[in-house]
């Protein structure tokens, strides 16, 4: 398949870089577009609790909770002074007869206790807008933003629409940023890797499309479906990342083969029999770990799945077509503008495509770790446990303002009412009561009082025999005081026939933790159930995709071990310029799997793939290790470094969820890059020996027919030979 597909792409080169240059318009013309098109939130479970509670209140009261707040304060004057109220009030009346807004609550109309500030120097109104869409919560916002200023006092502006509309446009601008920054050092390090400036802008060439054609997939599901803010991030970190790994291992193949003398359409083709097949493998196993993401029912999750497929697939497509058919136009000028480095003339030691004795430090590094294999295996494990360790006290709690960079006026106006005004709480429990008299809804109250944490319970509205309470509480919305608040209060006991429902932003973040520990099993299942098939399609044995799927959990433990330390703990948050909050958003870590689930499969794909290569060629075990680890450890560890410096664009940015994915990233890259492919599967595969590419009479039988296995070279029969010369050759090669 992967031949006849090089020799078509080559005589249809043309064809494909006009259908590349025609998507590309499209993506920068109409694909952009899809910031406009995306939406907030999405973390809660449409058929938990929590969110029923909502849609009833919502059906009943129409909007009700507060969508902005408004923080008015003067160091000079008093909420009770003329010099304070006087232009307050004037401001907020005229924002009052707005048409975006449903209702507008002020201590001045009120005099509750909890709108004004505990030294009087500051008051918020609280603004609930009159759509309940999120995108027209927008427009509204940015339509009232200018006219809620008063004048001779200090305005801020919060609540949930400002801290989303603050994300998005954070969001936009950290990707911005981290395109300046990261584009020009990636196009350095891909000249020293390639050595040409022709070869080094391939790979940017191919990531640029794998961005701008992911934006038009994600703004065409956008149509169909809510798509989060947040999938933009996945799209250009995974699109760029993922597309400059398989150009560099296509374009590096392609040049491989020219240097061996064979022409460009030999060259090509034997660079998509080789190289291509792994791309097209690697790329599958990273779409399928996301699709895992598309069993959850939250928005943003489902988001992150769909924005991260479109971004790999696009990456992988392009790299499978437009990379050859610009190959095929270039041939031998892929090495054009040759830019003289030290170690050019190195790497030429590594041999020939083929060479059955490799020469280079990568092969020298095999080696050794062939002749030690127990005592590497076991130093590596020992430091992935420590590593791994902090995971083991990893605490969840929910999304909140300090997702936010530290100046942001949405995020101080949260922290400000949660220090300084009377309960500082913005989002209480709510408890709906429904079918009991009045006063067994005010028996409840009384009951909900008497749980530990609660600060106080009010009646804020009423309608066809339900009640709806709002329950204060002490300490963080996301923290464990009111997720214990939560899960009491539905324990209580009510009386027959009165139906009580626990809502609120405290019991969407315990429902959001539930839900998600519910369906991480079979997400598990389909990452792994995923990857053992693919892989034992490409390199036809039982034991090397279980061996992956072991050490790809190893691997991301260790990454999550440093995530909790740094986020959870706080170590390095001044380095990192973030706010640490004593606990971790559930949902990041179940993204964090999925991504480096895949990425952690891409390495093991691009080694296995040439082991399997020598393999087919050699039947030499220890042999087809050191010559695969030769040829690809520097392609490896290239991709690797370009990929650490995509994310770390990413990783410096002010959304503090997308720098924990990046700082995990870059610890699961490095960790995987080095520890593992370099030292752990070598020292496996010595300790596995022929036992590496066993596969059960039936498993082989139905590989050899159906199974991912075209190379460059014939095969060779030594996967069928008599069981009693596997055995003897088995114990040969492990001696």
């Amino acid at each position: 398949m992967f031949a006849w597909w090089g020799r078509a792409v080559v005589r249809l080169r043309w064809v494909v870089l006009a259908a590349a240059v025609l998507l590309a318009l499209v993506g920068v013309t109409w694909g952009t577009g899809v910031f406009g098109s995306l939406t907030g939130g999405g973390f809660e479970d449409p058929a938990s609790e929590s969110s029923r509670v909502q849609k009833r209140i919502t059906e009943a009261l129409g909007s009700h909770g507060a969508d902005l707040l408004v923080l008015y304060s003067s160091d000079a004057t008093t909420v009770d002074q003329p010099a304070f109220r006087d232009p307050v009030t004037a401001t907020l009346d005229r924002v009052r007869q707005r048409p975006e807004v449903a209702s507008l609550t002020t201590w001045y109309d009120t005099q509750e206790p909890s709108l004004v500030a505990k030294d009087r120097h500051a008051t918020y109104a609280m603004i609930v807008l009159r759509t309940d869409d999120e995108d027209r919560k927008r427009d509204a916002y940015d339509a009232l933003r200018p006219v809620l200023d008063a004048p001779g006092v200090t305005t801020e502006v919060g609540g949930p629409v400002a801290i989303q509309a603050t994300a998005t446009d954070q969001t936009t601008e950290d990707i911005t940023k981290a395109e300046i920054v990261s584009l020009p050092i990636l196009l350095v390090l891909l000249i020293l890797i390639f050595g040409g400036l022709v070869a080094a802008s391939t790979p940017l060439l191919i990531g640029g499309l794998a961005i701008v054609g992911g934006f038009v997939l994600v703004r065409l599901l956008a149509m169909v479906t809510d798509v989060s803010i947040f999938a933009i991030n996945v799209i250009t970190l995974i699109g760029l990342g993922m597309a400059i790994d398989y150009a560099l291992f296509v374009v590096s193949r392609f040049r491989e083969e020219l240097a061996a003398g064979h022409d460009t359409g030999t060259a090509i083709g034997r660079t998509m029999v080789t190289a291509g097949r792994t791309v097209m493998v690697s790329g599958l196993t990273i779409v399928l770990a996301l699709a895992s993401l598309l069993i959850f029912p939250q928005a943003f999750l489902r988001s992150m799945g769909l924005g991260g497929m479109a971004a790999v697939l696009l990456a992988m497509l392009a790299s499978l077509t437009v990379l050859p058919a610009l190959l095929a136009i270039l041939g031998p000028r892929i090495n054009a503008l040759r830019i003289p480095l030290p170690w050019s003339r190195r790497r030429a030691k590594a041999g020939p495509v083929g060479a059955t004795a490799p020469a280079g430090g990568w092969a020298r590094l095999a080696r050794s770790v062939m002749r030690r294999p127990v005592l590497y295996a076991s130093g590596v494990i020992v430091v992935l446990l420590v590593l791994a360790a902090p995971f083991l006290k990893i605490s969840f709690g929910g999304f909140d303002e300090r997702v936010l960079p530290a100046e942001a006026p949405a995020r101080m106006v949260s922290e400000r009412i949660r220090a300084d005004f009377p309960g500082g709480n913005t989002a209480p429990i709510e408890v709906l009561v429904s079918g009991a008299s009045a006063e067994q809804t005010q028996r409840f109250a009384d009951q909900v009082m008497g749980v530990a944490g609660v600060t106080g319970t009010r009646v804020t509205g009423s309608w066809d025999g339900s009640t709806l309470l709002s329950v204060g509480y002490t300490g963080e919305v996301g923290g464990d005081v009111a997720k214990d608040a939560v899960r009491a209060i539905r324990d209580l006991e009510t009386p027959a026939g009165v139906e009580v429902l626990v809502g609120g932003r405290p019991a969407i973040d315990l429902d959001l933790l539930d839900g998600l520990v519910s369906r991480l099993p079979w997400m598990a299942l389909v990452m792994a159930s995923a990857t053992l098939v693919l892989l034992f399609l490409a390199f036809g044995s039982v034991l090397l995709p279980i061996k992956a799927v072991l050490m790809n959990l190893v691997s991301i433990g260790a990454s999550f071990g440093v995530v909790v330390w740094v986020f959870q703990d706080g170590h390095l948050s001044g380095l990192l310029d973030f706010t640490p909050s004593g606990f971790i958003e559930p949902s990041s870590p179940i993204l964090m799997l999925a991504v480096l689930f895949g990425l952690a499969t891409d390495y093991e794909v691009f080694l296995l793939s040439r082991v399997r290569e020598e393999w087919d060629r050699t039947g030499d075990n220890t042999a087809s290790v050191e010559t695969g680890l030769q040829h690809t450890g520097r392609i490896i560890t290239a991709a690797a470094l370009l990929l650490i410096v995509v994310v770390a664009g990413f990783a410096t940015g002010g959304i503090m969820m997308i720098k924990l994915i990046g700082v995990g990233m870059i610890v699961a890259i490095v960790v995987d890059a080095t520890l593992v492919r370099a030292l752990l599967v070598p020292a496996t595969m010595r300790l596995l020996g022929r036992w590496n590419w066993w596969a059960p009479g039936p498993l082989a039988r139905f590989y050899r027919r159906y199974g991912i296995h075209e190379s460059a070279e014939p095969q060779s029969a030594v996967t069928t030979e008599p069981e009693s010369e596997r055995e003897s050759r088995h114990h040969a090669f492990t001696k």
